[in-house]
């Protein structure tokens, strides 16, 4: 089947202005200035770009989906994510990881809802492990689950600097992470291993000791919800000069931001006004995962849900409210995110990546179409491909 996008504003993430791609199966085809479209084709589908820009699909590195949460009792657990929750959020690769509960969660239980997305047509992988060291595996070593398990990619998330971190020694968080490169370099895999941090004060305190004592490059860690106070943003300053990534978690609640956090767009700003690399930064949703809200007192009010959307919603803040621009910005979810975690056919609108696109109004940059693996999933916002035990959301639209 072949699709044509035709006359849209392509942003890569790079700018390449108004051209048509043209989509076959899975894959993106070709990007072309100008194309004749044969009129005898009956196995062409038109899609009209006017007034629209094209971006790659946004990837999402860090999604509870199987739920995560459970800190304030089993009760608190959230619940596993849907297909349509992602895609209409413009999702189309998706990273899963366990969090703080590891017993009632575990690596089967995430693989098999992983392979579950593929086969509903998006692109899902997953970390091994949860928030402790040693790591609870699917198949007996960090080593083993990356070489022989398709669908992991690294480990994680793994947390320092927090009351809930399992709180290892320096030499077992290096030896993991050692393992885990190890073990990536075998399966041509990036071996990332995620690290949650909390707002202890040691903040990125191993992470540098790593570079200091051993050979292991930056790049082998990505610290994640490094916006959550000022402090750890400032160290994150450090660890990107001395080569790393660093991530900014985008579910917040606005209501109720704790004192030096920022939300990622601003963030992303306060980062970029001190001249750091924009190549060096990423966003995750940390969608589904548990989020308290409190009221005007302080008193917990309710558990709420972090929410997949927004991923996307904060990028759109960076470029609308913060007025950085739209390539710099959708790098955070696209080629950033690619690059990291070595999805080579992911992150950028070019020939043979797959063909994972989100199409966005040029007037408010709201989501209008989602393509998934050359699948359009997304129509007029509304999703028209849903997973296999979803009610019709469409029919809830209409």
């Amino acid at each position: 089947m072949i699709k044509i996008i035709k006359d849209i504003e392509i942003y890569s993430p790079k700018y390449l202005g108004k051209k048509s791609i043209v989509i076959v199966n899975d894959k993106i085809e070709g990007v072309y200035d100008e194309l004749e479209i044969p009129k005898n084709f009956i196995n062409i589908e038109i899609i009209e770009g006017k007034d629209m820009y094209a971006f790659p699909g946004f990837i999402d590195a860090h999604v509870h989906l199987i739920g995560g949460g459970g800190e304030g009792g089993f009760k608190t657990r959230t619940p596993e994510l849907q297909l349509s929750n992602l895609t209409r959020a413009g999702i189309t690769t998706v990273n899963g990881c366990i969090g703080t509960d590891g017993v009632c969660r575990d690596m089967r239980a995430l693989v098999a809802k992983v392979k579950a997305l593929n086969e509903e047509g998006i692109t899902a992988t997953c970390y091994s492990g949860s928030y402790e060291i040693p790591v609870r595996t699917m198949i007996g070593s960090v080593k083993e689950d990356l070489m022989l398990v398709n669908e992991i990619i690294g480990v994680g998330e793994i947390a320092l600097s927090d009351n809930r971190s399992s709180q290892p020694r320096l030499d077992q968080f290096i030896n993991l992470v050692a393992e885990s490169r190890v073990a990536g370099l075998l399966s041509n895999k990036s071996g990332i291993v995620n690290v949650h941090l909390g707002g202890g004060a040691r903040r990125l305190n191993y992470l540098f000791e790593m570079l200091d004592e051993t050979e292991i490059p930056a790049t082998q860690v990505i610290p994640t919800h490094m916006n959550r106070t000022i402090e750890l943003l400032d160290a994150g300053v450090e660890w990107i000069k001395r080569g790393g990534y660093i991530d900014l978690t985008t579910s917040s609640d606005l209501n109720n931001l704790e004192e030096g956090e920022m939300i990622a767009s601003k963030a992303l700003k306060y980062l970029l006004d001190k001249k750091l690399p924009i190549d060096r930064i990423t966003f995750t949703s940390d969608g589904n995962g548990s989020m308290p809200l409190f009221d005007e007192n302080g008193k917990l009010k309710e558990l709420g849900i972090c929410r997949v959307e927004s991923l996307y919603e904060e990028v759109k803040k960076s470029i609308l409210d913060e007025g950085i621009k739209i390539e710099d910005s959708l790098k955070t979810i696209t080629s950033n995110v690619a690059d990291l975690l070595k999805l080579k056919d992911k992150g950028r609108i070019e020939p043979k990546k797959d063909a994972d696109i989100v199409i966005v109004n040029k007037a408010d940059l709201s989501i209008n179409k989602v393509i998934a693996m050359g699948k359009v999933v997304i129509e007029n916002g509304i999703p028209i491909i849903t997973g296999t035990f979803e009610k019709s959301i469409k029919e809830s639209f209409e």
